[in-house]
């Protein structure tokens, strides 16, 4: 049996700010004699290297009878729970996504002809040690075989806390540089922030599913390749500063 490959790469994600103006003046004092305050933009960028690795991974099986479809289902989708645990992911880990049954058909010359039913059963699996999610996902294609299904993958990072500390840090510097530069030009002094709105962007490495490479990786028998690269963490501030 030939395994599936699923090279992952770490692919550039582009990230589009918000539409707001980057420098305005406002009056904030009601006086439509001169402008008494300044707002601008601000923004930080920082990357660190996800962590977890999120996965789904199912069965899918076509079977002449319903109940011979859910029978051989359910047997594979045990095997390959089991698998996911013995490869080390929790079982708390591991939740149902989606779980069907039907009658597929095919149709041809308007005629519908029952091929059988369809049972599918999925489940989502976080993997925390990135370095060996290619032997989990080895051994599920092992323990399941020609039936299994592997998609949805998505990188994260579990806790990050400080590196959006470090964004709103390069974000705030950004906003108060604009700010004292046009308070300078204006000849005003520049004054407290008197309101500040945030919003916090993650961007994930986008994975690329090698298809045309698979199955003569497989067959030379390369484990396959996960690779994790690194996540852009983005602070935007909008801040309104007084001025005197």
């Amino acid at each position: 049996m030939k395994r599936a490959l699923f090279a992952v790469i770490a692919a550039g994600a582009m990230l589009l700010a918000a539409c707001t103006p980057d420098v305005t003046v406002e009056n904030l004092s009601g006086d439509t004699a001169a402008a008494s305050g300044i707002a601008v933009s601000g923004r930080g960028e920082v990357y660190g290297t996800p962590d977890t690795l999120q996965m789904t991974f199912g069965v899918t099986v076509l079977r002449p009878t319903v109940q011979r479809a859910v029978d051989d289902a359910a047997e594979l989708a045990d095997g390959l729970i089991t698998s996911l645990e013995g490869s080390g992911v929790a079982s708390e880990d591991i939740q149902t996504s989606n779980y069907s049954i039907y009658p597929e058909y095919d149709w041809r010359n308007d005629e519908r002809t029952l091929l059988g039913y369809r049972v599918s059963n999925n489940v989502v699996a976080k993997i925390r040690d990135i370095d060996a999610a290619g032997s989990v996902i080895d051994d599920a294609v092992a323990e399941v075989g020609d039936e299994i299904q592997i998609s949805g993958v998505s990188f994260s990072i579990e806790d990050d806390a400080e590196l959006i500390a470090a964004a709103r840090d390069a974000a705030w510097a950004d906003a108060r540089a604009k700010a004292e530069q046009l308070a300078t030009l204006a000849g005003l002094d520049l004054g407290k922030a008197v309101m500040i709105a945030e919003s916090v962007s993650s961007v994930a490495p986008v994975p690329v599913y090698y298809a045309d490479y698979a199955e003569e990786m497989a067959g030379a028998g390369v484990s396959t390749p996960i690779e994790a690269g690194e996540q852009q963490v983005a602070v935007n501030l909008e801040v309104r500063f007084a001025t005197n």
